[in-house]
């Protein structure tokens, strides 16, 4: 009997993945790489891609960093096609990860009556601009190859409402989440899939404030970038063919619709 092809092998695969110099943005790329996938390692921060490009490739795997900022349409296409130039293949697998409060790292949280304008546009240009950037600048490619997976990483704001002053970022997300299901459907018959995590309280500092929020959570902790890692191979993998259009709640239980 022939061997076959290891379950949720990426190998031959070439996967960017988007605010991936750190956190889970890391974690997935690192895992991708492992599956076989060569990866492009994008992040706003050069030093932190190119570290984490080193650290996969000292692993064995093959990385590329490449440093833009995904709400800059321009950059983000220079981008891709360097970065797929450095590994010899077009995108197949894209991870919109890169999120938050933008470049600057930082998330004005008030409540809206009290929310300058200024403010509202630097979540949405992120968390939904860069979505669609980093997806039209590839989706071409992946209809042409009948090929194809867009998973993006998006939040229970975008999902459900919160008291928090958070506002902004769940119109970020949740137009994200709705973006998603259109491309799912319009591109379902070349063999190109979509999907969204809607992910909780990760753990990616350590806040005194969210580790209190943690006994909120039904397991008892936050997420680490270890959990959500795994079910994004599985949406990028060719055994999740028949898996699109669909948003996954992975929080620890604490939100279920």
């Amino acid at each position: 009997m022939d061997n076959p092809t290891p379950i949720f092998s990426l190998a031959g695969k070439v996967a960017l993945v988007t605010g991936a110099g750190q956190n889970a943005g890391a974690a997935i790329a690192d895992l991708f790489a492992r599956q076989g996938c060569a990866v492009i390692v994008n992040d706003a921060v050069a030093d932190r891609a190119e570290a984490q490009a080193e650290a996969i490739r000292a692993a064995g795997g093959r990385a590329v960093a490449q440093a833009f900022d995904v709400t800059d349409l321009a950059a983000v296409k220079t981008g891709v096609a360097d970065g797929e130039a450095a590994l010899g293949g077009s995108v197949d697998i894209l991870v919109n990860n890169a999120g938050n409060g933008g470049t600057g790292g930082l998330l004005p949280m008030m409540p809206f009556a009290d929310m300058p304008p200024e403010v509202w546009s630097v979540p949405i240009a992120v968390n939904l601009y860069g979505v669609l950037n980093c997806t039209h600048a590839v989706i071409r490619q992946m209809i042409g190859k009948s090929w194809g997976r867009v998973i993006t990483i998006a939040s229970t704001a975008g999902t459900q409402g919160a008291n928090g002053g958070m506002s902004h970022y769940g119109a970020g997300k949740g137009g994200a989440i709705a973006f998603m299901r259109h491309l799912a459907l319009e591109n379902a018959q070349y063999g190109v899939t979509a999907n969204t995590i809607a992910l909780g309280l990760i753990r990616q500092t350590d806040d005194p404030k969210l580790n209190a929020a943690a006994r909120t959570i039904p397991v008892g902790r936050r997420g680490a970038p270890e959990d959500l890692a795994p079910l994004c191979l599985y949406m990028a993998s060719s055994e999740a063919a028949w898996f699109t259009g669909q948003t996954v709640q992975l929080n620890g239980g604490a939100a279920t619709t």
